[in-house]
Order: structure tokens, then C-alpha cells, then sequence
């Protein structure tokens, strides 16, 4: 069994990345604080188990059954807790190698996203510039096509009462 946090994975402090900001940064970076966060729990867990294993032996004869029965489970419960910490490591590293991937995708988004909004902003222009000639309403109303007000319906009318 080793201590994740004996062997510098907790206490590494993350690099930040150079150049532009790839998008999901935020979301690997708080997947690698939460990683630091469960080793160093990890950490702290096994620190504790190898104290109260320094002193199991002597307080072996005082103890009552539950708390030996406790006292041998806790082995068990630092190692499943070493074996989660290292599957959320391959987690980690999986999600960073698909946000590797999609960076591609995620910087044509960028490139792109600028242009149809200029391409929006166009036609907003336009359909504001075609609305002030005269006639329109007129043709839109001919076609069809908008322009034509909402004929609000008249209020039911109310029954005599009997």
C-alpha cells in the first residue's frame, strides 16, 4: 500500500496553460484541485492509519471488540480509498485527453461563432432598412407576409342570466 501523498502527486502545484485559453480549462482545472483534494484526504487517512496502527499494538489488550474489529477494517478501507483516488486519476487524465481532442472543434467555434453574428446583426439591419421604404407593409400584407396587425377578437358576450 502507498501514500499518494508521499509520492508528489498532491502537493504538485498546476501548470497553467500557455497561450490562449483552451476551452474546458476551467473544468480540468477543477477536476485536478478536486484529484489534490482527494489525496491529500488520502493522504491524511493513511498518515492516521499508519498512527493508530503504531499504537494498536499496545492498546490491543484495552480495547473492546467492536473497536478491534474497527481497527482491523480500517487497512481495508485506506486501500479501497488508495484504489478510488487512482480511478479518479484515469478519469482526470481520460476527460483531459478528450478535451484535447475537441480543442480543435471548440477553436473553430471561436473563429466562427463572430462571423454569424456579424451575418445576424446584417440581416437585422437589413430587414430594418427594407421596412422604412414606403410600400412594404403594403407588399408584406399583399404576400402575405407579416406586416398585418393581430385582429384581436371581441370579448364573448355575456349570457342573460334566468
Amino acid at each position: 500500500m502507498t501514500n499518494p501523498k508521499k509520492r508528489g502527486r498532491g502537493n504538485a502545484p498546476v501548470p497553467e496553460p500557455q497561450g490562449r485559453k483552451v476551452p474546458g480549462a476551467e473544468l480540468l482545472s477543477a477536476a485536478q484541485a478536486a484529484v489534490g483534494a482527494a489525496q491529500t484526504a488520502a493522504g491524511q487517512a493513511i498518515d492516521a492509519a499508519q498512527q493508530t496502527a503504531g499504537y494498536a499494538f499496545d492498546a490491543a489488550v484495552r480495547l473492546p471488540p467492536a473497536s478491534a474489529q474497527l481497527a482491523a477494517q480500517l487497512p481495508d478501507l485506506v486501500e479501497n480509498l488508495s484504489i478510488a483516488v487512482d480511478r479518479l486519476n484515469s478519469t482526470i487524465d481520460r476527460l483531459d485527453r478528450t478535451l484535447a481532442l475537441a480543442d480543435p472543434v471548440f477553436a473553430t467555434y471561436d473563429r466562427l461563432l463572430p462571423r454569424l453574428e456579424a451575418m445576424i446583426s446584417l440581416g437585422e439591419d437589413l430587414f430594418g432598412a427594407l421596412a422604412k421604404l414606403p410600400g412594404v407593409g403594403l407588399l408584406g400584407r399583399i404576400a402575405g407576409r407579416g406586416g398585418e396587425e393581430p385582429v384581436s377578437e371581441p370579448p364573448p358576450k355575456k349570457r342573460p342570466r334566468r
